[in-house]
């Protein structure tokens, strides 16, 4: 608003005319959703600041600034362009409208009941979405419970209308009367159409005196349990571990060491206090220190967006820098890599890692930031294993199955970890090894650059 627009305004005088819409008010918010389906808006690209001209929408500030010149440049050519037709749009941007007449004062009340965890960015979104449906509605009552605390009343609600056990206990999830909307089928939208569905005539609060029946929703979750066998934990940990930030910051952490050419024990020692560390973690939410997430709310998931963002920005980098390197390698330019620093700025590193050596500094660094990257993904991993064995956990005669249960999902989850380092110490440390990637070092490197951008190519995804 303050960097990016003036200019452009400057620029293009009155051939560019912008309309700031602030979203505070319910009707302008309503044509904020008749956009968002206009343009057929995926609910992870929901949000604000949004942008919408012509056939394209932007949205986040980096985007806007990015983009937005070259589109005005582009339609300008064609002529110009008129505001997108989004319903209601001209009543905001022109002459005020007479205000609608309230078609929910006597509607009857709506109970809503919404279930979150922290740290979840989709359960951010879903917050800001209720908050204008209430607006919208002021008959709406929202209640909501934290899903790992009320796993029990999650599991009876998803029973009473439908929802599948292996989607039991996931969040964000919203139950209305006999209807629930869950994970990404649940936004501004789909929320609308559900309470519109329950106007005049409203939904009873059907969770009330719930307790009574709290035992068949406790045996419900048990039978899951116990119908898990060894190898659906082991399936479950491997397919969770394949965390695209944990591997990343892993990668982060090695591709340090080695540039600056340090390799064997210290590549070993940082990988096994990071992959250590992830699995500490998990081991101690599992045994309900998740309660200390709450305690942080929003900072930890901004904290979330700074390091997948940074960590994004760092693996498109070596992508870049990788596939540089794999035309250096075809031309046989193998000791002027771009990813091999200078030796003499290697040997200024190798200094002052030397000397921060006896503190450990590097291997406290990863340790730290693994304990961090497993909070942080708590919200989209293990969704509903980690929820049904913390449940079980306080089920006396089940606590040992589930303490090994528990075990065996986490050292399976941290496996992909492990082969990552041990990789990497093998590759750096083996000279047998190290010259069968030297001889191939193009291939490699070709390799590489598909895996960083790969790796943040999927971060920038879960930021949008």
């Amino acid at each position: 608003m303050d960097n990016d627009l003036p200019p452009l305004v400057d620029k293009y005088g009155d051939q560019l005319e912008i309309a700031r819409i602030e979203l505070t008010d319910p009707t302008v918010y309503k044509v904020y959703v008749a956009a968002i389906e206009l343009f057929d808006v995926p609910p992870k690209r929901q949000g604000v600041p949004a942008l919408y001209i012509g056939d394209t929408h932007l949205v986040g500030s980096d985007e806007i600034a990015t983009e937005l010149d070259g589109l005005i440049e582009k339609y300008l050519k064609q002529g110009g362009v008129d505001y997108p037709a989004v319903p209601g749009l001209d009543a905001i941007i022109g002459p005020k409208t007479q205000t609608e007449p309230s078609e929910t004062k006597e509607a009857a009340p709506i109970y809503l009941a919404y279930f979150y965890q922290t740290g979840c960015n989709d359960c951010d979104r879903v917050k800001g979405d209720l908050d204008y449906v209430k607006n919208k509605y002021p008959h709406l009552i929202v209640e909501e419970f934290n899903v790992r605390d009320d796993a029990t009343l999650s599991e009876w609600m998803g029973a009473q209308v439908g929802v599948p056990a292996s989607r039991r206990l996931t969040a964000p999830t919203v139950f209305v009367g006999d209807d629930y909307l869950l994970e990404e089928d649940l936004e501004a939208r789909t929320l609308d159409e559900l309470l519109q569905a329950y106007t005049p005539a409203g939904a009873e609060k059907v969770w009330d005196n719930w307790e009574a029946k709290a035992e068949d929703a406790e045996q419900s979750i048990v039978g899951r349990f116990q119908s898990w066998g060894v190898l659906a934990v082991v399936f479950a940990g491997l397919v969770d571990g394949l965390n695209p930030c944990a591997f990343a910051t892993l990668v982060f952490f090695v591709s340090y060491l080695s540039i600056s050419g340090r390799k064997g024990t210290e590549i070993l020692s940082v990988g096994a206090a990071f992959t250590f560390a992830v699995f500490l973690a998990y081991v101690l939410v599992g045994l309900g220190f998740y309660h200390v997430l709450d305690l942080a709310g929003d900072w930890l998931t901004t904290l979330g967006r700074w390091l997948y963002g940074l960590t994004a920005i760092f693996c498109l980098v070596l992508a870049v820098l990788s596939f540089v390197d794999y035309f250096k390698a075809r031309r046989g330019e193998i000791g002027d890599m771009t990813l091999n620093l200078p030796h003499r700025l290697r040997m200024q590193i190798n200094a002052t890692i030397r000397k921060t050596r006896k503190s450990k500094t590097v291997v406290a660094t990863a340790f730290v930031t693994g304990i961090v990257v497993s909070f942080l993904e708590l919200a989209c991993t293990g969704q509903v294993y980690l929820p049904t064995i913390i449940f079980v956990m306080s089920v006396p005669e089940l606590k040992a199955q589930a303490t090994f249960f528990l075990l065996l999902y986490n050292v399976l989850f941290v496996a992909p970890l492990a082969v990552v380092f041990v990789l990497a110490y093998y590759g750096t440390g083996a000279k047998q090894f190290s010259n069968f990637l030297q001889q191939r070092a193009a291939t490699v490197k070709l390799g590489m650059s598909f895996l960083f951008l790969g790796l943040g190519g999927w971060l920038a995804y879960s930021l949008l």
